[in-house]
């Protein structure tokens, strides 16, 4: 601090006096008055500056210079905008007989200051444009985080605060790329936009995350804005991506005796659990489902937790703590833990365990979860006194999410509680997506191929049922060829794949003459050689598929066209290949087709019973085999039958 900073009394007097002459006005404030300003603040209180009472103006700092300036005891300075008025605000650190002040002063830039009229008015312009630009998201336009931080945060008035997370808006953005992903947040601004007032306020709180601010807003009157939203939201489409289907999970507050910031925090925990079913507004009091139907309560939309310790006090102090918010489940031990997640599994979204506890122990009912995979979809947050670095270290080893010591604070456990909770549920809805979209994607192959393939059995005269006992033959030989050998490494990897691919296996047959494909009695030996050409007319027609050459899908489907006659010793047709020259897709194939042949009907013979079917098959009166694929039909025979069986009880 400067030696002119130091002063008495009389000099102290004085030098106001002089100050007063330059600045419009100047106040000196005592160290009772900053540490109350001080003590305001720290309870999240703003207090108008002192120099605003000259000016007769309600407003709020949102950065006390003076009090910086005591804390720091330092000189500041800072410039402030009232209306198109600009103040110049100087705030300087002194110690007058020994205590501490601060001198504030201000001055307004008259139109004979320093800037005329028209610098003072693009100043003002630029200060206000910039500060705009600094509080707009770029992107859809709505106010930004910032925003929030610094003009809303500690705000307290009447309003309906509502959080909107948008649904599978990742997977969207991971699927279709950055620029859709733009394109459906953009979207999702307009459409709110349209549906509240001038006074409301839109922010993008986070990537996919916004918030809503509607001040002096009854329930009723919030409810129908709310429903109104989803409804618009659901029924509006992205343009040029009519596929993507856009939903909302809505949690929504009325701020009562408390700061937006806390309204906030409500609405985002409700907001989580209307994500737990998608689509959804959850109130305090009321929820409306995808459908739009009321529900009264929100209790069966609550997460689940499952407090494990074997003091029933400790269990009784965590479950007031969270039972407002959550569903609460109770186990004294590991064993009733154990017995629990096996009941409820994913049902559960927290479980919070104790180490020590009698029969079975935090780190074995870890272990027994790690042994079932449970712990990649449970997560845990351990409680306990044991705050030794083994035991922290060996509970995350085991997989644990959060690690809490004894005696620990309520809301700081409500806190981190809420946070894995709110990260688990994300996981599991992309988790759940993914699954569905590959289910999706998998039963649209299985479609194409099946109408592909139905098309060369209805030219071949034959039920159409030839394909799908393929394709279930092929995935039993499958299983039980994984259960019985590593041999074939890239059947393990390819598994879905060949009992896709399976259902090509004839489709050369398109190019075989309808007199012979359909002849009911023994083809002519010339005959045969043409009706051989079906497994290289079909491996020509996907070699043609340029395009699909590197697919992995086409590379098998090929092999099972092409090769789905060879046999194990060398005599089968196109190529003569002998042994695991064979790739195992077209060997497996090979023993589906023979053994489906045998049971079904043709124009040529008729069908064979599967236990006679077995025996040709297995004393090679149908050619050779893989051994160990001979072994594999001889254990799934029954299974096999049984397939048949309920087949034909159902036509």
């Amino acid at each position: 601090m400067k030696q002119q900073d130091i002063m008495t009394r009389e000099r102290a007097e004085a030098e106001l006096a002089c100050l007063r002459e330059v600045f419009s006005e100047v106040r000196l404030l005592d160290k009772q008055y900053m540490e109350q300003l001080q003590r305001q603040q720290v309870e999240r209180q703003k207090l108008p500056c002192q120099w605003h009472d000259f000016l007769q103006k309600e407003h709020q700092c949102d950065r006390c210079s003076s009090l910086e300036a005591f804390l720091s005891k330092k000189q500041n300075t800072k410039l402030e905008i009232l209306e198109t008025d600009v103040y110049f605000v100087i705030s300087r650190y002194v110690e007058i007989d020994g205590e501490p002040y601060v001198i504030e002063m201000f001055k307004r830039l008259h139109d004979n200051s320093v800037m005329d009229t028209l610098e003072r008015k693009r100043l003002v312009n630029k200060l206000i444009g910039y500060k705009e630009k600094v509080y707009r998201d770029v992107l859809t336009e709505a106010y930004n985080r910032r925003y929030y931080e610094e003009e809303l945060k500690q705000k307290n008035f009447a309003a309906g605060v509502a959080m909107l997370d948008l649904d599978d808006f990742k997977l969207y953005n991971d699927t279709y790329g950055h620029e859709v992903g733009d394109l459906i947040l953009k979207t999702t601004a307009d459409v709110i936009r349209k549906n509240i007032r001038r006074s409301d306020t839109l922010i993008r709180y986070g990537g996919d995350e916004f918030l809503l601010i509607l001040p002096d807003m009854k329930e009723t009157e919030f409810l129908k804005k709310l429903k109104k939203i989803k409804t618009d939201l659901v029924q509006t489409s992205i343009p040029g991506y009519s596929r993507i289907q856009q939903s909302v999970s809505i949690g929504g507050v009325l701020t009562g005796e408390e700061s937006i910031e806390s309204a906030v925090k409500r609405a985002d925990q409700l907001m989580y659990q209307a994500k737990n079913q998608k689509n959804m507004i959850v109130t305090e009091n009321i929820t409306y489902d995808e459908n739009g139907e009321e529900n009264t309560t929100r209790e069966d939309i609550k997460q689940m937790i499952l407090i494990v310790d074997d003091s029933e006090m400790n269990r009784a102090i965590l479950s007031h703590m969270l039972e407002k918010d959550y569903r609460i489940l109770e186990a004294s031990n590991g064993v009733e833990c154990l017995e629990m997640m096996q009941q409820y599994g994913t049902g559960i979204s927290l479980v919070l365990l104790d180490i020590v506890m009698p029969k079975t122990d935090g780190f074995e009912v870890l272990a027994h979860m790690n042994r079932e995979h449970w712990i990649e979809e449970l997560p845990v947050v351990m409680i306990s006194s044991e705050d030794s670095e083994s035991y922290i270290r060996h509970a995350y080893e085991l997989g644990v999410s959060d690690y809490i010591s004894r005696p620990f604070d309520a809301k700081v456990v409500y806190q981190r509680v809420f946070n894995t909770i709110k990260l688990y549920t994300k996981q599991r809805r992309l988790s759940t997506l993914v699954t569905d979209q590959m289910y999706e994607k998998e039963k649209n192959n299985q479609m194409l191929v099946s109408v592909l393939s139905q098309i060369v059995e209805f030219r071949n005269g034959e039920s159409g049922l030839h394909v799908l006992h393929i394709n279930r033959l092929t995935g039993i030989l499958i299983d039980f060829l994984l259960q019985k050998t590593d041999r074939y490494p890239s059947a393990r990897q390819q598994q879905n794949l060949i009992i896709t691919a399976s259902a090509l296996h004839d489709i050369g047959k398109i190019g075989i003459d309808e007199k012979i494909l359909n002849k009911p009695g023994k083809l002519t030996k010339e005959e045969f050689e043409v009706m051989k050409t079906h497994t290289i007319i079909g491996a020509s027609m996907l070699d043609s598929l340029e395009f699909y050459q590197n697919e992995m899908m086409i590379k098998i489907a090929y092999q099972i066209c092409r090769w789905h006659h060879e046999r194990y010793d060398g005599r089968g047709y196109p190529d003569g290949l002998k042994g695991d020259e064979i790739p195992i897709a077209a060997q497996i194939v090979a023993l589906a087709d023979v053994y489906d042949a045998l049971v079904s009907e043709r124009v040529y013979k008729k069908a064979f019973p599967h236990e006679v079917a077995m025996q040709m098959i297995l004393n090679g009166e149908c050619g050779v085999f893989n051994p160990i694929l001979m072994e594999c039909l001889k254990d799934a025979g029954d299974k096999i039958h049984a397939l048949y069986v309920e087949e034909a009880e159902q036509r």
